[in-house]
């Protein structure tokens, strides 16, 4: 049984790492600088912190297959805003970045088609 998990963990990750790039790449031609990918902590993590001009922006990716349990913007609840917002603070304070304009954004992958929708939370 653990086997199965490690497996699924394995291909929750790739899954999730290529999710990442084609976000990466997806921001990227829209015009914006990317500052650092897979920002960890020790209280979590931003998949994406890019520049859009002069806002700094958090960006969340998820990735489904299929819609069969809903659109991958539905599994950010709370909890999860608050430890993005969290790592967006302690990010903004070890850059220096005190005062800057920030935004968090949300990039749904399911299947092939992106979706990226800015200002998901505030």
């Amino acid at each position: 049984m653990w086997i199965q998990k490690d497996e699924n963990k394995t291909k929750n990750k790739i899954e999730g790492n290529v999710g990442e790039v084609l976000s990466v790449n997806f921001l990227e031609k829209k015009g914006y600088k990317i500052l650092e990918s897979n920002f960890k902590t020790k209280f979590g993590e931003i998949d994406i912190i890019a520049k859009d001009q002069n806002i700094i922006v958090f960006v969340e990716v998820k990735r489904r297959e299929t819609l069969k349990y809903g659109r991958p913007i539905e599994a950010i609840d709370y909890r999860k805003e608050g430890k993005i917002k969290m790592v967006a603070e302690y990010y903004l304070n070890k850059t220096k970045n005190y005062d800057a304009d920030v935004r968090f954004d949300v990039i749904e992958i399911v299947g092939e088609d992106i979706s990226h929708i800015e200002n998901a939370f505030m």
